[in-house]
């Protein structure tokens, strides 16, 4: 599942909100001014100079930060899948997308995107999850994300199961307000409840819909297929905006996520590499990144 957001107001650095620092991903720490135009940035090591196996297990081999200060964008892990109902394995998805991504170039030829000569990037670990209370975790997970959009940092997300998707987007609306989505995927993810529980990877845009994090005139679902369990599973989403987007180049794009790759079911390893593929790439897409 890849997903994009695209928030309405204009793009800049608003209020904080406080969060308890032993549930999230960060401590406190100085604040770092933002980097100047000329000033140098985080490069991934090139392979000319050094070893793909070498080095500490980042995205991309970037430099690993506890705080989002100074940053344009980060690459976040989150380790949860208590919220799937039936596959589990999505909690190692972050790990092996890190591995994989020792692959990646820094630069894009396809769209000529600098992403590395433009923005700051570093790689902000994982959110301390709990794995024994889906809950807690969402509580975690927010708490997290509200230090990131603070901080005027881009997260860039790995998953997962898409029971994340909820919190971020809590987050992220508490920012911004309601935001657009991009929603890629082969599910629409917005069934009420399974089991009686309101609160698992098959319902988090229904959750976000109930409490207006999201603008639905700015919702575009693609991908969705296979069978269901009702004749008309989709009634629910005709009240949102059904059509297809060739690009995000140009979009205030305020966040991204990837999410279910699940390693025991990726023996191979080409998911969790098509997965570091398409982060880069939502990457390319972020405001300010440069092309040639």
């Amino acid at each position: 599942m890849l997903r994009l957001l695209a928030s309405g107001c204009a793009r800049g650095p608003g209020p904080g909100v406080g969060a308890r620092p032993a549930a999230g991903l960060f401590h406190p720490g100085r604040r770092q001014s933002r980097q100047a135009s000329d000033a140098p940035r985080n490069q991934p090591p090139s392979p000319e100079f050094v070893a793909r196996p070498v080095g500490v297990c980042s995205m991309m081999r970037l430099p690993v930060q506890t705080s989002p200060e100074g940053l344009d964008a980060a690459f976040i892990g989150v380790p949860l899948d208590t919220g799937t109902s039936n596959r589990p394995g999505a909690r190692f998805g972050p790990r092996r997308i890190r591995e994989e991504s020792v692959m990646l170039g820094t630069v894009n030829p396809s769209t000529g995107a600098l992403p590395f000569q433009s923005l700051m990037v570093a790689d902000l670990g994982d959110v301390n999850v709990n794995l024994y209370n889906l809950q807690d975790s969402c509580r975690r997970i927010q708490e997290a994300y509200e230090k990131i959009v603070a901080a005027g940092c881009i997260p860039l997300t790995l998953g997962g199961d898409h029971t994340i998707t909820y919190p971020i987007l809590q987050a992220m609306a508490k920012k911004h307000g309601p935001v657009g989505l991009l929603h890629v995927d082969a599910h629409t993810d917005t069934t009420d409840k399974a089991l009686g529980e309101k609160l698992y990877h098959g319902a988090p845009f229904r959750r976000c819909v109930d409490e207006g994090l999201l603008d639905c005139k700015r919702v575009v679902q693609i991908g969705i297929r296979g069978s269901s369990t009702t004749l008309d599973p989709y009634r629910y989403n005709r009240s949102q905006a059904l059509e297809i987007i060739r690009g995000c180049q140009g979009l205030n794009v305020m966040g991204c996520d990837l999410v279910e790759v699940s390693p025991p079911y990726d023996l191979s390893g080409n998911t969790a590499l098509l997965a570091a593929n398409l982060l880069f790439e939502m990457l390319c897409a972020l405001p300010k990144v440069t092309t040639v």
